[in-house]
């Protein structure tokens, strides 16, 4: 009797002990899935019970249950009735998260759009596909690439598409895709921050030596040497956390904060830049921040990355969601079409042209794409990089924009080529090295 007693109390222990360290946990997964709910219904139009099935059916997440209301056009999630989180959509502007500063804030003021209608095919335009064959480009060959990205369900390809001299060669979606479908680039919406700073340079209004932080008396001073440069290659020396799998700096930032851009603005310094290469979440939320003080209003800095990059490229599907405080989260929250992906990647073959308009100067494309140190020739200014080879088979010229879950676009200018790939499923290097290698063994 008394060895069940103790038996029974030790399990009791261990309950209460899991309890007590899980159940903060419970307040980012219950977050991750509202947010992921919300965002994938009213932005991407996409059925509530597929998202349960398939986008939240991952560790942790899945122990959330989620309930859409299409009225007030929110989401919330539980875990096991605990920990109850809602994400409610705003037009214009994405999904945010409800917390107890969410009634402080307003939603007024909304991006202004600056769509063109226009008869263009793509890419310069969204009327259709040119339907011209290329003579150099064997067909079968690419579908073989096509079939093989496909046919195994657990990589959970969701669309391919591959862009050659401006011309789409092959495109394909499962079920419950489509060429219309907008889907959340993850970690590619940095890239997107990046290019905004590049035409900010175009234009003469900044320099990447710019140093932030040396006019701010409560910063500590050895924060004072840091440049955007730095910052755009993850290499400032700022302490940061990149871990989705626990209580984190990056967790707490995307499910927690109300203003993003001041995460990592409160770090401590842990090396001189230039000294550690660390991937962060929390540089490019606040280079968002030190983007929005570039401009006298609020709506200036909302309507900047439409008016001078995605619309003015006719990304017109894209959306980029914003904080409690209205900041952009520039390092996860972009939303558009396989197509307006590939128009971003198309872009950057040509050097920042389009169409005879420039977007930023023909140097930028040279600078996003120069291996940062201590980086392992991985990684540019908020690109992805092959400089050293990782994919062996490819061309080291290869630069790429890259995302949670395998999203892709692969930039290949010396075979003049764009690839997007967007999915479920991480894929490894080897995966996407076999992926490229069929496609480019189909261009002659």
């Amino acid at each position: 009797m008394k060895k069940r007693k103790l038996l029974l109390g030790i399990v009791l222990v261990g309950i209460i002990t899991a309890a007590y360290f899980n159940y903060p946990k419970l307040n980012l997964i219950s977050g991750y899935a509202s947010k992921n709910m919300a965002s994938s219904v009213f932005i991407a139009d996409r059925d509530a019970d597929d998202i349960t099935l398939n986008d939240n059916n991952m560790p942790l997440i899945k122990l959330a249950d989620s309930e859409v209301l299409e009225e007030n056009k929110s989401a919330t999630a539980t875990v096991y009735g605990l920990m109850p989180r809602t994400a409610v959509f705003k037009e214009g502007l994405g999904t945010v998260l409800i917390n107890k500063e969410f009634s402080k804030h307003n939603f007024d003021i909304v991006p202004n759009r600056f769509k063109v209608q226009d008869s263009l095919p793509f890419p310069y335009g969204n009327n259709g596909v040119v339907d011209t064959v290329l003579e150099n480009v064997a067909y079968d060959k690419l579908e073989v690439a096509f079939e093989n990205a496909f046919k195994d369900p657990e990589q959970k390809t969701r669309s391919l598409l591959v862009v050659h001299k401006n011309q789409i060669i092959g495109e394909r979606y499962i079920r419950g895709f489509s060429k219309d479908t907008k889907i959340l680039g993850w970690s590619m919406t940095k890239s997107i921050l990046s290019t905004l700073y590049g035409i900010l340079e175009y234009k003469g209004a900044i320099k990447m030596d710019y140093k932030p932080f040396s006019q701010e008396i409560r910063m500590k001073k050895p924060k004072n040497g840091i440049t955007l440069n730095h910052l755009l290659r993850m290499q400032s020396g700022l302490e940061w956390d990149e871990n989705y799998f626990k209580i984190s700096d990056v967790t707490r930032m995307l499910f927690l904060d109300s203003d993003m851009t001041l995460t990592q603005l409160n770090k401590n310094v842990i090396a001189q830049p230039t000294e550690v290469w660390n991937y962060s979440s929390g540089t490019t939320n606040l280079l968002s921040g030190i983007l929005r003080d570039q401009f006298a209003t609020h709506q200036e800095y909302l309507d900047f990355p439409y008016k001078e990059l995605i619309d003015k490229i006719g990304m017109n599907s894209m959306l980029l969601e914003t904080d409690l405080s209205g900041n952009y989260i520039l390092s996860s929250y972009g939303w558009a079409t396989t197509r307006d992906w590939a128009k971003f990647g198309l872009l950057y073959l040509n050097k920042g042209d389009w169409n005879g308009k420039r977007i930023f100067s023909e140097t930028w494309s040279n600078y996003v794409a120069k291996p940062t140190i201590n980086s392992n020739g991985s990684y540019g200014a908020h690109f992805w990089l092959n400089a050293e080879g990782k994919y062996e088979d490819i061309p080291t010229d290869l630069y790429s924009v890259n995302g949670f879950q395998g999203q892709r676009i692969f930039i290949i200018p010396s075979k003049d080529l764009v690839v997007v790939r967007t999915g479920l499923e991480e894929q490894t290097d080897e995966q996407f090295n076999t992926l490229l290698k069929e496609i480019i063994a189909s261009i002659r």
